[in-house]
This record gives structure tokens, sequence and C-alpha cells, in this order.
């Protein structure tokens, strides 16, 4: 990892994901402060000091080390622009700019595209439907061009676990997101008159799931699941450090828990873990 100065984006353990990957997630708050105090508490995080040549950009430590994403403070420019608190995910590409004309050609969005020096280059992108997130073909640190990212894990606390997209038009979703970044969809549940719960994949790894978008959501847009140690101490420090629970704790396949939060700022985001 080069120095957080020089690199204070998304560069850690991104070196050479497979294309079609979830690489990075990055939280946007209008208190950066209060969310480190915040995921700290619930997740178990340490998120970082601000880097002072990035818009006091911060990335988000884990226990172990390594990193499992970063802290976008938006500034009051951002916020007249339209931005919101929310968390975002970044895909890998190998090309940013063809993957954007691709995506715009197949109905979806470009918002912003950026060089960030020593990182890579990223866009800002909707899907057809408008759920915003990112295409990034990272810069990798020298003599780590073979590492991989590990911001997603199936099964690792205090890195997301679950991309999970809810949106007005499943079918199309299904079909945007297999063609842009080589996802497959194998497997779904049903859940009634919410239709079907359809598992997706990228690299042969189930990462999540694509679900139509319920009628109290405003948009469609991604939720992410972050791994948490105790789903019962995770959703106390959700309430005591002035979030929401939204749904649950509620059993899910295989015996684990999950929730549906809002943070003080009003990102919402999810939790999965164990209840001990």
């Amino acid at each position: 990892m080069t120095d957080v100065r020089e690199a204070p984006a998304m560069q850690p353990t991104q070196a050479q994901p497979a294309t079609g990957d979830f690489i990075w997630y990055e939280l946007m708050t209008t208190d950066a402060e209060g969310a480190k105090a915040f995921y700290d508490a619930v997740v178990g995080w340490n998120i970082g000091e601000a880097a002072a040549d990035f818009q006091g950009y911060r990335m988000i430590n884990r226990s172990d080390g390594k990193f499992a994403g970063g802290v976008l403070p938006l500034t009051d420019e951002m916020q007249q622009h339209g931005a919101r608190p929310t968390w975002l995910g970044y895909i890998h590409v190998s090309d940013v700019d063809a993957k954007v004309a691709s995506i715009e050609e197949a109905g979806g969005k470009a918002l912003m595209t950026h060089d960030i020096p020593n990182v890579g280059r990223i866009a800002m992108v909707t899907d057809p439907q408008g759920s915003p997130f990112y295409v990034m073909k990272p810069i990798p640190p020298a003599g780590r061009e073979n590492e991989s990212s590990d911001v997603f894990s199936v099964d690792q606390p205090q890195r997301v676990r679950w991309n999970e997209l809810a949106t007005s038009d499943p079918d199309g979703a299904v079909n945007f997101y297999r063609t842009q970044f080589g996802w497959s969809q194998d497997g779904d549940m049903d859940m009634g008159d919410m239709g079907k719960y359809r598992f997706i994949q990228a690299n042969g790894v189930t990462i999540g799931a694509i679900m139509r978008k319920p009628p109290q959501l405003p948009v469609s847009s991604w939720t992410y699941y972050i791994g948490v140690d105790d789903i019962g101490r995770a959703a106390d420090a959700v309430k005591s450090g002035g979030g929401q629970i939204l749904n649950g704790p509620m059993e899910i396949p295989g015996g684990e828990f999950a929730a549906n939060a809002r943070d003080p700022q009003g990102a919402a985001f999810g939790l999965v873990g164990p209840r001990k």
C-alpha cells in the first residue's frame, strides 16, 4: 500500500481483481466524525483520520489491519448538486470509458468520470432503473500487481457480506448486470407478493440478490450488508448511537441474522451475522 496521502481512496488490496467484482465500498456522509463514532461502535472498525489532500477522505480500517472501504465527506457543493448520505459500491472493469459508453447505450447514465492520481480511474453511473454505483479500473501498487480486493467476503465480519439490489425492474436489472459485468443469476427464493429474491453470482461466487423494490422505497437502490460479530450487540449499538433499525434482526437461511438500518446521517445499510 502506498502512503494514504498519495492515494487516499481505494487502493489497498485491489490490485488485480476479476472484472465484475465489487472491489471497494464508500460511505458518503455529511458528518465524517459522527460516522466514525457510529460505525466503529456498530461494526468494530477504526475509521482513520482525514486525508488533507483529498477532500478529507478517510480509510475504513479493519481490526485485522486491512481496509474495508472509505468515507467521503460531502461538501456543501456536493449537497447542492443533490448528493446525500449513502453507501456506494465499486465494480472492477478493465476500461472505464468503454464501460461507461456501454452502460449509457444500455439505458444507464454517467454522472461523473474522474482520475485519482496513483489510485485509478473511476466513474459514477446509474443502471437503467436509476441505482447508482461506481465502476473502476485501479492502478496496482508496485510489487503487488497480483493481489485482489478482500473488502467483500461471504462469511467474514467487518467486510460487506451481501449486495442486495431493490429495483423497479428485476428482469431488466438481471439482464443489465449480466451483460455489463458478466454476472450470472442462479437460484431464487419465493417472497410471495414481492416476487422472487434472485441470487446473483460474480466470477462463480454468490455475492447477493436482486429483488423487486418494495413500495416504501422511493427509488431503486443497492443495500450493502456489513458483517458483524454479534447481530444483537450491533443492533443495540445502532440504536444507542443515534441510528435506526428499520427491519429485523431476522433469521436468514443458514442460521444467521440480518437487519436493515439507517445511520444518524441518513445512509441506509444492512447488517448480517450470528446472534450470540
